[in-house]
């Protein structure tokens, strides 16, 4: 399918965007992160994805798939990328995958980032039965994944930098600080103080979910971070055995491939 790359991968977060051109091997080649603004219009979204490939010296797409949990955003980066581009997104949601089972109450209610990051963690499945993935995002997710696309449930957790902004508006005289690990648990200052309970306390969180989480599943689950705070609890999160950066954009790619082989009856 030469006319089908570059495939323009598109994950639209509350906070940021993030953005990848992938090759006919579905590798990366290029990515991009940007603050998500609701208030663009398909113009200035068309303009601004014309100057991120500008910028790197990148083709232009011939492909999309764009997942988004920002209404209307998905919406305007799809007529922007039809008007301008010439190029038909697809855009992710569970009943566009008939190869997905979603096991929830209300299955069409699952955010299409979950839908990526269950394709995403596929490739950790080799020797498991479960994957649990902890997207660090705006909110926290726990994503509950089973061998065969099963999307199984999760948990949803206030995100680390949400608990800080709620702590420092409700609070006038703490200083606002850097969400980063300090050298040891016990502060001996306000900044070293506010670091250890958000950052140590925080992955304790995720190490305690994870334990519940694991103690429900019949079987071992391989648990893999992404996300932006995932870079801070590197190596502080004692229950997280994999940390994937590009775990959701993959996952977009690889969401696509799949759509593209069922269509093709393969």
């Amino acid at each position: 399918m030469p006319a089908s790359f570059p495939l323009l991968a598109v994950d639209i977060g509350n906070t940021s965007t993030v953005l990848g051109l992938a090759d006919e091997s579905l590798s990366l080649t290029h990515t991009w992160r940007i603050r998500t603004n609701r208030d663009l219009l398909p113009d200035d979204l068309a303009l601004q994805l014309h100057g991120l490939f500008t910028l790197a010296g990148a083709p232009m797409p011939r492909a999309a798939v764009l997942s988004s949990v920002a209404p209307p955003l998905g919406a305007n980066y799809a007529f922007a990328l039809r008007r301008h581009f010439r190029v038909d997104a697809f855009e992710v949601a569970a009943e566009n995958l008939p190869d997905v089972t979603v096991e929830l109450d209300q299955p069409g209610s699952i955010g299409a980032d979950r839908l990526c990051n269950l394709f995403g963690a596929e490739r950790y499945l080799d020797a498991y039965e479960y994957a649990v993935v902890v997207d660090f995002g705006t909110s926290t997710n726990f994503d509950v994944i089973a061998r065969g696309r099963r999307f199984l449930g999760g948990i949803l957790a206030t995100g680390a930098q949400v608990s800080a902004d709620a702590l420092f508006a409700r609070a006038a005289k703490l200083p606002r600080i850097t969400l980063e690990a300090p050298a040891r648990a016990i502060g001996q200052n306000t900044v070293h103080a506010l670091q250890s309970g958000l950052v140590f306390g925080y992955a304790e969180m995720v190490d305690g979910l994870l334990r519940r989480v694991r103690a429900e599943l019949p079987a071992p689950a391989v648990a893999i971070a992404t996300g932006g705070f995932a870079r801070t609890i590197e190596g502080i999160c004692r229950e997280i055995d994999f940390y994937d950066e590009t775990l959701t954009l993959r996952g977009l790619v690889e969401l696509w491939a799949s759509r593209e082989a069922v269509g093709r009856g393969l």
